[in-house]
């Protein structure tokens, strides 16, 4: 084995192709990753992983690419992702990630601000997107796909399929035997890897540049925390476009060899999940509420016997979880009628679940509720709640045993966390992003001269240093009578509900209480009026129903019962439609975009405040064969009355 490759990877500051490389050298035919297609796991060592690199990277290098240009990838978390990033890294490039179900417009402005001259594109439908726009793209030089399925007839000089590239790199790989190995030493730690464009909450995506020396050393730090080890499953299912999967993906797969596994398909997930049983599991805050809102209604849908088993386990495990997340003393005889619940209910439960292999199951990207913890704590699952930023990395994780579902745990090794004056969360690390591409101004705005980001979120670190998340700074707000609150909070709070996908909470100055925008979860207040006998037609017809109300004000009426008296929820709608990330209501990680929402519903806020029972909407409905036509109905208002 040439040394010189091993050393360059394990030195302090390296490059992610010389990670790669130092795989492939160390373990040639251990599997690197798995892909699930037509039904069969295909298998690629870190040998074939190197391979698809190096000549696509070759390919890339025939096609003109060189050292500094940018390249923009959309599409599924497929092997050809990886292979894709790797290789224009290989060469000095930068990679920017676009989430695959980005509109025409979205990724107009990311390729255009990026100064993006390559694409990998998936299949047809991101093909299309692309193809649309092309005429605004004067940098664009070439659009690769990787799965030509519905192409064979397109004949766009720009378009050239994943495969010929790999083929254009084998013919230079012939003339240049060791260019793509020089290229790779070349490489320094320092340079830019990856843009990653931020979610865009309060304007403009920005375009946060990561380096391969911060990307690692985060990668680094969270596994002193929570190691990995060489041959543990882990599937690849966020985008990579967004920084967690950076991190946690692309970056923990070569740093510990751990075998990164793709799923056949985003429906599939969960069967996959049951058939690999992941060692390390992320899901956003989102999908652990969705996951615990169907448990939930499965086990009130069960038989009357099971749930009642159900019921009573459960109580077991919730006392048992809740001793342990406090570091209580637990009794001989609770333990062992929780090693009975496990064994009857819950370990088959995680089974059912792919969770049984489970060693850390991680959180963020957006606040989640602590019952939804302390549940999945209950049920044997370690979750973990983490706090980070596309700029910063990941900067704080709760330990093992040292677990608060208050909190989003304590900091990283080389990660600082101080509040500010105004209760501001500011962050130092040595993972810190390179700035804003092309934006030096709002890079100057975010770190100050002693090198401290400003998150612009609002916390508070508690006396075991665990860092508490309150909201966005902008986003705290006061009611006329003084009170002040964190929308936030309360939402979070709701969406514990299974009935309830998503909330936006309203309230400011001018008004003398609080109303909320609900979202209810369509198919379990769906299967909850079928229980009840409820006839329904559209996701409209079914929020507006009296019935649904009286279900929703019950689960709001939950959640007031924990607020101060000033700070409970008056009134209320339930929305007629979902809120939409197409519509740009919700950000490509399902951020609720507030300041849109509320002035984009503002005649339904003003209707809450203005005593009325009800008010019309207008709703584009698509029909089956494809025409489209304006529903005009009325959302009613809804006290709460608690």
């Amino acid at each position: 084995m040439p040394l010189n490759e091993t050393k360059i990877a394990e030195r302090k500051g390296c490059t992610l192709p010389q990670l790669l490389m130092r795989n492939y050298h160390e373990s040639p035919h251990k599997i690197a990753m798995r892909f699930k297609d037509f039904g069969i796991w295909k298998i690629y060592t870190w040998a074939d992983y190197y391979c698809h690199v190096k000549s696509f990277a070759l390919g890339l290098a025939e096609l003109g690419f060189k050292r500094g240009d940018k390249i923009a990838i959309i599409g599924e978390n497929q092997p050809q992702w990886y292979w894709g990033e790797l290789a224009a890294q290989s060469l000095g490039g930068i990679v920017v990630g676009i989430f695959v179900d980005a509109i025409p417009s979205e990724i107009f402005y990311i390729l255009q601000h990026s100064d993006s001259a390559f694409v990998i594109a998936h299949d047809q439908e991101q093909v299309d997107k692309i193809l649309e726009i092309k005429d605004g793209l004067p940098l664009l030089r070439k659009i690769i796909f990787w799965d030509a399925k519905g192409l064979w007839s397109y004949d766009d000089p720009l378009l050239i399929s994943f495969e010929e590239v790999e083929n254009l790199g084998r013919k230079f790989q012939e003339k240049h035997p060791n260019f793509f190995e020089e290229s790779i030493t070349q490489g320094k730690s320092g340079d830019c890897a990856v843009i990653c464009y931020t979610s865009g909450t309060t304007g403009l995506p920005k375009g946060a540049m990561l380096s391969h020396e911060g990307i690692i050393n985060n990668r680094r730090a969270w596994l002193e925390v929570d190691p990995c080890f060489e041959g543990d499953n882990y599937l690849s299912f966020l985008s990579p476009a967004w920084a967690t999967e950076q991190y946690l993906g692309v970056a923990g797969g070569l740093l510990s060899k751990m075998v990164v596994n793709f799923p056949e398909a985003p429906e599939t997930v969960q069967t996959n999940i049951r058939e690999i049983e992941p060692h390390v599991l992320f899901y956003g805050a989102r999908l652990w509420e969705s996951l615990y809102a169907t448990i939930h209604v499965r086990m009130e849908d069960a038989a009357r016997v099971n749930r009642f088993i159900y019921s009573l386990f459960f109580q077991v495990a919730s006392r048992y979880a809740d001793l342990k997340l406090n570091r209580k003393r637990i009794s001989p005889v609770l333990h062992v009628l929780w090693k009975l619940a496990n064994f009857v209910i819950f370990r088959p439960l995680r089974n059912k679940l792919g969770f049984n292999k489970i060693r850390y199951a991680y959180t963020a990207g957006a606040a989640v509720s602590p019952d939804i913890i302390r549940f999945f704590h209950s049920i044997g699952i370690n979750m973990k709640q983490l706090y980070g930023l596309s700029e910063t990395g990941v900067n704080t994780v709760h330990r093992d045993n040292d677990i608060n579902p208050l909190t989003s745990g304590s900091p990283l090794p080389n990660n600082e966390v101080k509040i500010s004056h105004e209760g501001e969360i500011l962050i130092k690390t040595n993972s810190m992003f390179l700035g804003y591409y092309k934006n030096p101004e709002a890079t100057k705005e975010k770190i100050d001269d002693e090198g401290w980001f400003h998150t612009g979120d609002f916390g508070y670190i508690d006396e075991n240093g665990h860092l508490i998340i309150i909201d966005r700074i902008g986003d705290l707000k006061e009611l006329a009578t003084g009170e002040k609150f964190s929308p936030q909070f309360i939402e979070v709070r709701l969406r514990f509900s299974p009935y309830i996908k998503d909330a936006v909470v309203i309230g400011n100055k001018k008004y003398n209480y609080i109303t909320a925008i609900i979202n209810i979860d369509f198919d379990n207040v769906g299967k909850w009026c079928e229980d009840h006998h409820i006839e329904y037609t559209t996701f409209t017809d079914l929020s507006q129903k009296d019935e649904v109300a009286a279900l929703i004000r019950e689960q709001i009426i939950n959640v007031n019962s924990v607020l101060p008296e000033g700070t409970r929820i008056k009134k209320f709608v339930c929305l007629h439609k979902e809120f939409d990330p197409d519509e740009a209501e919700l950000t490509r990680t399902r951020k609720i975009r507030r300041s849109l929402v509320e002035d984009r519903y503002k005649h339904i806020i003003d209707a809450m405040y203005a005593n009325k029972f009800e008010v019309p909407v207008e709703t584009e409905v698509t029909y089956q064969d494809g025409k489209k036509g304006l529903v005009k109905a009325f959302i009613k208002i809804r006290e709460v009355n608690d």
